[in-house]
C-alpha cells in the first residue's frame, strides 16, 4: 500500500465505544508514527483489545475515526489487512494441521509472502515444521503465530498481549524478533501489554490507558522528562497522606512523603511553600511509577 511518507501508520481520533453500561473507549485519540515500536500499556480491562479491534476493522467507530496507512479498515479491509500482521493473545490455530501445512495455507492469502523469511524464522525459533499444532507448547504456538504475522512482511505488526502466559526465555525470543523486524526493515510495531518492563525495553513511543481513556501518549523519553518525583519533608509527622493539588500520587509516612507529578510541578511547589515544608529530593520517576500513579489517579 502506497501512502504519503509523513502520514502516520495509525491515526485514531475521538473514538468512543459503549458496551451496554460500560464505556470501553472514551474519546480515544492516538497517533502512531511509521517505523516505531509503539507500546500500549494498561491493565486488563483498560480498553486495549477494544482499541485494537477498531484498528483491525473488526469494530466500526461509532464516533470519531480510525485510519490505518491512510485507509479506513472497515471500508477497505483488503487493502488494510493485507498490510497488517496480527498476533492475538488467544493464538487460535487449526490444531489438526502441521506447522508446514499452516504456513502453506496462510501463504495463499498473501501475495507478498516470503518463504525464505518464514524458513529463517522457523530455524531461529527452533520449530519443527512437521509438528502438529495440537502438540505445541504455549510458547511454540506464540512463535508460530508470530511467523504467520511476519512472513508476508507487513507494514504494520499488531500484537495484543504477545507475551501473555509465556516464560521469560520465550518472551525474550519474541521481543528480539519484533525489534529486529523494526530495526532491519523500518516497519511499525503496535503492541499492547500490561507488562511494564517489557513495554519499556522495546518501545520508543508509549501510550498509557485506564478506564478506556488515553492518559498520556508520547515518546518514552518525553513521558519520563515530563514527570517528576519529589520527596517532601514536613516539620511535623502527618497522620495521613496530604492532599496536594497537581500530584497524581502521594506515598510515605510521618514527616516524609513522595509525590509524582507532571506539568503541575509548580502547584506542588506552592503546596510545599504554603506548608513550610521542604523538597529534600527531586528526580525522574520510572515508567512503572508513572503508570501506577496515573492509573490510580484515574480510578479515584
Amino acid at each position: 500500500m502506497n501512502s504519503p511518507v509523513n502520514e502516520p501508520a495509525i491515526q485514531v481520533e475521538g473514538v468512543t465505544r459503549q458496551f451496554f453500561r460500560k464505556r470501553a473507549l472514551d474519546d480515544v485519540s492516538m497517533t502512531v508514527p511509521k517505523g516505531c515500536v509503539f507500546g500500549l500499556l494498561g491493565e486488563n480491562g483498560a480498553g486495549k483489545t477494544t482499541l485494537i479491534r477498531h484498528i483491525l476493522g473488526a469494530f466500526k467507530a461509532k464516533t470519531g475515526q480510525v485510519r490505518v496507512l491512510g485507509q479506513n479498515p472497515v471500508t477497505n479491509p483488503v487493502d488494510v489487512l493485507g498490510n497488517v500482521g496480527y498476533l492475538s493473545e488467544e493464538r487460535e490455530m487449526p490444531t489438526w494441521m502441521r506447522i508446514a501445512e499452516l504456513l502453506r495455507f496462510t501463504e495463499a492469502f498473501y501475495p507478498n509472502w516470503d518463504r525464505a523469511y518464514a524458513a529463517e524464522l522457523m530455524e531461529s525459533f527452533r520449530l519443527d515444521p512437521q509438528a502438529k499444532v495440537r502438540t505445541l507448547s504455549r510458547g511454540e504456538r506464540a512463535k508460530t503465530g508470530l511467523i504467520l504475522a511476519l512472513a508476508h512482511r507487513p507494514d504494520i505488526l499488531v500484537l495484543d498481549e504477545p507475551s501473555s502466559g509465556l516464560d521469560v526465555i520465550v518472551r525474550q525470543d519474541i521481543l528480539a524478533a519484533i525489534v529486529r523486524t523494526v530495526a532491519d526493515e523500518g516497519r511499525t510495531v503496535f503492541f499492547s501489554s500490561h507488562l511494564i518492563d517489557e513495554v519499556e525495553r522495546v518501545s520508543d513511543h508509549i501510550a498509557i490507558m485506564a478506564n478506556g481513556r488515553v492518559l498520556v501518549s508520547d515518546t518514552l523519553d518525553q513521558i519520563k522528562e515530563d514527570h517528576s518525583r519529589l520527596t517532601i519533608q514536613y516539620k511535623k509527622p502527618l497522620p495521613e497522606a496530604p492532599s496536594i493539588e497537581g500530584a497524581f500520587s502521594c506515598q510515605g509516612q510521618g514527616r516524609e512523603w513522595t509525590v509524582i507529578c507532571n506539568g503541575q510541578r509548580q502547584k506542588v511547589l506552592a503546596h510545599v511553600l504554603e506548608s513550610q515544608a521542604e523538597v529534600v529530593d527531586e528526580s525522574q520517576p520510572s515508567l512503572e511509577e508513572i503508570f501506577v500513579a496515573r492509573a490510580k489517579a484515574e480510578t479515584r
